[in-house]
Order: C-alpha cells, then sequence, then structure tokens
C-alpha cells in the first residue's frame, strides 16, 4: 500500500509539473519566434531556475570547479545558463521556424573534408557533441549538410512530458534510438549500415568510469568510442555555437578524434569540449549534475572497469 502511495505521488506530482511547462511552452509559442525564443529564456532564468533550483546548481558546480570565480560572474552565469536552456527548450518547440534559421547557418572547422569522405565512402560517422550551445542546431545543420542524422538519446523522467519531448526531438531528424537494449540494437543496426549518429557525451552515467572535465573526476561514458571502434566510424566533435544575439549559429566540425584507446579518445573529447566550455561558459549545461558520482562508490566501481578494461556496451 505505502509502494501505491509512492507512486501514485510520484505520476501526480509529474503530470502537474508537465501540465505546468506545457501550458508555459503553448502559451509562449503563439509569440513571433524572433520574441517567443529570448521570451521563453527570460522566463526559464528568472521564474523556473529559482523555482527548480537551476541557479543554485549552476553556482553550486562553479564552486566546484572554479571557486575563485568572481562573485558577479557566478550571479551573471546564474542566469545565462538557464536562458540559454530554456531558448533551447523554445527551439525544438519550433520545429519548422528553427530549422530554417538552423539549416542556414555558417559550417565552418577542419573535420569538414573528413566526413565528406566518409560519406562518400559509406564509412559511418558519429558526431559526438554535448549540452553545449545548441546541439539541435548543430544536427539541423548536418542534415542540411546531407547527413542522415541519427539520435541516440535518454528519456526523460516525467514520463507524460516525455511523450511530447520526444515527438518535438523527433521533428528536427530520424531516426531516433532510445536508451536501453532496443534502441542499442536499433542503433547498431544503422552504423553497421554507414549510418550517421548523433550522440551527447557529458552526462554523469552509470556504469561509466571516472575520467577528469574541467579538472575534477566525472563519471563518464566509453560507449561513445567504443561504438566508433567496432564500426570503424569516424568520431567527430562538432559545436553548435550560439551567436551573441541568441537567434543565430555558428556550426563547428573538428577534426575526427584519432581511433585507438576509448579511454583516450573518450579524454580526448572531454579536453575539446572543456575548450569550447571555456570560451563560452554560459553555453556549457552547468545545471546538470556532471560530478555527482565523480568520488564514492560509484567512481570506485568505474575504476574497477577502467583497471580491467572491462566495457559493456549495453
Amino acid at each position: 500500500m505505502h509502494e501505491n502511495k509512492d507512486t501514485l505521488r510520484q505520476r501526480t506530482s509529474e503530470y502537474l509539473v508537465n501540465l505546468s511547462l506545457r501550458t508555459l511552452i503553448v502559451s509562449v509559442g503563439f509569440m513571433p519566434y524572433r520574441w517567443r525564443i529570448p521570451a521563453l529564456g527570460w522566463i526559464t532564468a528568472r521564474i523556473v531556475s529559482p523555482l527548480a533550483g537551476y541557479a543554485e546548481r549552476v553556482r553550486e558546480n562553479l564552486a566546484l570547479i572554479m571557486p575563485d570565480l568572481p562573485e558577479r560572474e557566478v550571479r551573471s552565469l546564474m542566469r545565462a545558463v538557464p536562458d540559454n536552456a530554456g531558448r533551447n527548450m523554445m527551439e525544438m518547440y519550433s520545429a519548422a521556424e528553427f530549422s530554417n534559421r538552423a539549416r542556414h547557418a555558417p559550417v565552418s572547422g577542419p573535420g569538414l573534408p573528413d566526413i565528406n569522405q566518409a560519406r562518400a565512402e559509406g564509412r559511418p560517422i558519429i558526431f559526438v557533441t554535448g549540452h553545449f550551445g545548441s546541439f539541435n542546431a548543430a544536427r539541423v545543420a548536418m542534415v542540411q549538410q546531407g547527413f542522415k542524422m541519427g539520435v541516440f538519446y535518454r528519456p526523460l523522467r516525467n514520463r507524460y512530458f516525455n511523450v511530447h519531448y520526444t515527438k518535438a526531438m523527433g521533428a528536427l531528424s530520424q531516426p531516433m534510438f532510445e536508451q536501453g537494449r532496443r534502441g542499442m540494437v536499433q542503433m547498431t543496426k544503422h552504423l553497421r549500415a554507414g549510418g550517421v549518429l548523433a550522440i551527447l557525451n557529458d552526462l554523469n552515467v552509470p556504469g561509466g568510469v571516472p575520467l577528469d572535465f574541467l579538472g575534477r573526476p566525472a563519471l563518464t561514458s566509453l560507449v561513445t568510442a567504443e561504438l566508433a571502434l567496432k564500426f570503424d566510424a569516424l568520431l567527430v566533435p562538432v559545436w553548435g555555437i550560439r551567436r551573441p544575439n541568441g537567434l543565430d549559429f555558428d556550426i563547428h566540425v573538428e577534426a575526427p578524434i584519432p581511433s585507438g584507446d576509448p579511454i583516450e579518445m573518450t579524454r580526448d573529447f572531454n579536453a575539446r569540449l572543456e575548450a569550447r566550455v571555456l570560451q563560452h561558459m554560459d553555453q556549457w549545461f552547468w545545471i546538470h549534475r556532471r560530478w555527482k558520482d565523480g568520488t564514492g562508490q560509484a567512481a570506485e566501481k568505474g575504476a574497477a572497469r577502467l583497471a580491467a578494461q572491462v566495457w559493456d556496451l549495453e
């Protein structure tokens, strides 16, 4: 009985949160595009963020990584980071207008010849990125470049919000592969056939291994590097960098990460993401609990796997 009450309470909480957020998104969606994107950014930064604890999480993460950062910069990032998150959300729920804008974003970087050659050869490509800038802008831009972009994603915990969130995400490109056994099977078939895939690899991942990120150990998945090695896929970091106007983007395609040990490949990615974060502090999602399990029991288990070099792709 107690378990049923907890389940009902959880479902009710999820339903009310979904109802509130969905109502907010739909209401703001009636605005012209150039107003609705900054509007949801503003609302997220000044209303949603304080209520949900996002601002304090930004402060906590900055205190952990950059304890000497001046207070005024900390306060600025406590507003700017949720603002970028809100813009990302509204852009995804404005698929047509967002895609029309993002597909015209300039694409540059040393990795362009490599990805074009891989496409010509029918070789699979894994675009690896993080919760930085607008990862969806990079995704749309790569579709515009002629790459059929599959996406490997982790479903949201809120089961009600996840339904329309996934639908909105799928409107930007297909196919989509949900994290889990079934999604992994579908994704491996896609790569085996020479497909193109996008993966975000900057979350705290149970079953990962502790690797340095911004000077602190963070539990990190090696699956992206393992997949690239298994299917001889090109592993290419790509970034959608938001311009100062808040609406447009520059897409940067980095040189592929050299094939080798999956640990070193993942460290290479972490280092490249670090460089982008330090260049654009306001564009990375400091909201996430990136270092949550970087130490402690989960990290010790990850370190043991690291020492044993035993990886599980599921």
